[in-house]
């Protein structure tokens, strides 16, 4: 086998196998090592919707995705070089992402006649000419594993469970990668059972000698893939329930509020749950409730408390959060709510992604009830976001949807630990009791923003009611007055729209501000709009990419900086849901370009279209 080491600039490796087989563990510890030799990396977590699907079946087929490189990497790569086939099953579904000429390791242990009956193959597709665009390189890893850890004295089952660690210590050999992190964590993970330890440890060292030592083919080659120059300071790998997380925990010490979340668990929002339960040294309290209904109303009674309250969910359960939410709205308490969103209708694709829940962010309550919609688009990027969220929930007195998905939730970045002293805080300052013999009115309102003072219980003089039922803007007492109902419900439209004038103007991310064409995102298709318009504008043609945060209300030049360009196109998750919203308000007759697979977008389906409008 060649000696020497080729220099890539970057690569994209998918490993895939059966649930049980740890390709998400795998995965993760590749990302570990990458992250600290400097490369920029992008991942995407694929989790098979089964809890646990019978072994060796599609259901059941698991996977990750890492893209990493000495550039800046923005998406997780359309089609990836190398991809590891743990079992048949996980070869079926995971071939047609491969790309042509890609290099394609398999266990040929697992497959066996039972196993690839079992993922629907008639014939061995490794006796076929099947594969013969790609790179095969076929290895017993089975049988290699469990000569590699023969001398711990493990059952054959406990064996073949270090097999992910023989393929990674191979992987880790072929782009240049440090086993060092691996096997530290590796020894603290299994610290109370050395033999496990020592097994795990001993497959990775032996799948990275096999590397070494192995005569392969001419295709199996070593690659360096070199470090990112990257804005100086301290980096950590992030996904964006850990970012959005401590976002939402910033928002609290920046607004000097105790943060109270109400949740119960729901793919993919579980892990906001999780990360905030470990932060209660930060004034961070949660709450597991019994219901959707029950989490929300928990973080609606905290907020009139005099806390920050919080509820997180995916498309379901905001749904049953319905008429809490507009509670919320109707006695207009901070309130910061988060959509995991993923595939629907109903339970739908539970850990795929999508964005098809704008409209009910938007739209989706009883009554005209609005309230402020903002969207991440990236992991990091959710840190930011969250925060924002939690100002405006503070500053204007009302419910903030957060818009996440999926692939954000899961997906893992590079992010540079920002200097917490540089962002302005936005500290409460509770209602006070009027004068002597005036009347406390809970809905006094700032002439400004239209937001009320917002009282906090056990304050004398404060004391009012509040609940559901129409108030009175003069008094805050039940109202059933069709003027005063009428006043009432445009206040609180005039507030939400108000908001425009305290957000950012919306700017252009890559290209001209006006022109031929712009690609207008949302959310996490940021990375592969990105890098579609990048290509498009090397290849000269006049595109321009423009990435929305505030989806409710929009930035106030909008409608002006949208109607300057001459066609406008869409990628969205869904069936169109933002192009609709902004032909509503502003007569964009824009072309949309949808998807919803439960996959993110490619790099190449947004170029095509930019292509076919370019030349059109």
């Amino acid at each position: 086998m060649a000696s020497d080491v080729q220099v890539l600039e970057s690569a994209v490796v998918r490993f895939a196998g059966d649930s049980g087989d740890g390709m998400q563990l795998t995965g993760s510890q590749f990302t570990t090592s990458t992250a600290l030799s400097g490369s920029d990396l992008a991942t995407f977590p694929d989790f098979p919707a089964e809890i646990r699907a019978p072994a060796g079946t599609t259901f059941g087929v698991s996977a990750f995705q890492i893209n990493f490189g000495a550039k800046s990497i923005k998406t997780v790569g359309d089609r990836p070089d190398v991809l590891v086939a743990m079992n048949p099953a996980a070869l079926k579904v995971n071939i047609k992402t491969l790309r042509p000429g890609g290099l394609l390791v398999v266990d040929t242990g697992a497959f066996s006649k039972r196993n690839l009956q079992k993922a629907g193959y008639d014939v061995d597709p490794l006796s076929t000419h099947e594969l013969e665009a790609y790179q095969l390189v076929e290895l017993d890893v089975s049988k290699l594993t469990l000569e590699a850890v023969k001398d711990f004295g493990l059952g054959n089952k406990e064996a073949l469970r270090c097999k992910n660690m023989w393929t990674l210590g191979l992987m880790l050999w072929m782009f240049s990668r440090k086993r060092e992190p691996v096997v530290a964590w590796l020894e603290k993970k299994f610290a109370k059972l050395p033999d496990i330890a020592g097994a795990n440890v001993a497959a990775l060292n032996a799948g990275h000698a096999f590397g070494e030592t192995a005569e392969l083919s001419v295709h199996f080659k070593r690659y360096q893939i070199g470090a990112t120059h990257s804005e100086p300071g301290i980096y950590k790998t992030v996904t964006g329930s850990q970012a959005l997380s401590w976002g939402i925990t910033a928002g609290g010490e920046l607004s000097g509020l105790p943060i109270v979340l109400g949740s119960y668990p729901i793919t993919p929002a579980s892990p906001i749950l999780h990360t905030l339960s470990n932060m209660k040294e930060l004034g961070v309290v949660t709450f597991q409730a019994e219901d959707e209904i029950a989490a929300i109303c928990a973080a609606i009674g905290a907020a009139y408390g005099g806390a920050l309250g919080v509820t997180s969910s995916s498309g379901p359960g905001i749904a049953l959060k319905g008429e809490a939410l507009g509670l919320a709205i109707s006695i207009e308490l901070p309130l910061v709510v988060i959509n995991s969103q993923r595939g629907g209708p109903s339970t739908g694709l539970p850990t795929k992604t999508e964005q098809s829940d704008l409209y009910q962010a938007i739209y989706g309550r009883n009554g005209d009830a609005p309230l402020p919609v903002i969207a991440t688009r990236s992991p990091g990027d959710c840190f930011e976001a969250a925060i924002e969220a939690c100002r405006i929930a503070v500053k204007y007195m009302t419910p903030v949807m957060l818009l996440t998905d999926g692939f954000i939730a899961n997906a893992a970045e590079p992010w540079k630990l920002p200097d917490l002293d540089k962002i302005e805080p936005f500290k409460v300052t509770f209602a006070e009791a009027p004068e002597e013999g005036l009347e406390f009115n809970p809905f006094k309102r700032d002439e400004v923003t239209l937001a009320r003072h917002w009282p906090k219980p056990g304050v004398p003089g404060t004391e009012h009611r509040i609940g559901g039922i129409e108030k009175s803007f003069d008094s805050g007492h039940i109202s059933y007055d069709p003027e005063n109902h009428q006043k009432m419900t445009d206040t609180r439209v005039g507030k939400i729209d108000g908001i425009a004038n305290d957000i950012p103007a919306q700017g252009v991310d890559q290209g001209e501000d006006s022109g031929t064409l712009a690609v207008v995102g949302w959310g996490s298709t940021y990375g592969p709009i990105s890098e579609a318009v990048k290509a498009g504008r090397e290849e000269g043609l006049k595109v321009s990419h423009i990435h929305i945060r505030y989806l409710n209300p929009f930035p106030a030049n909008l409608g002006e900086l949208l109607a300057s360009f001459d066609k406008v196109i869409v990628p969205e998750m869904n069936t169109g849901q933002l192009k609709t919203v902004l032909r509503d308000k502003f007569l964009i007759d824009a072309k949309p370009l949808n998807k919803v697979s439960g996959q993110p977008f490619k790099i190449q389906e947004i170029l095509d279209v930019i292509h076919a409008e370019a030349s059109s």
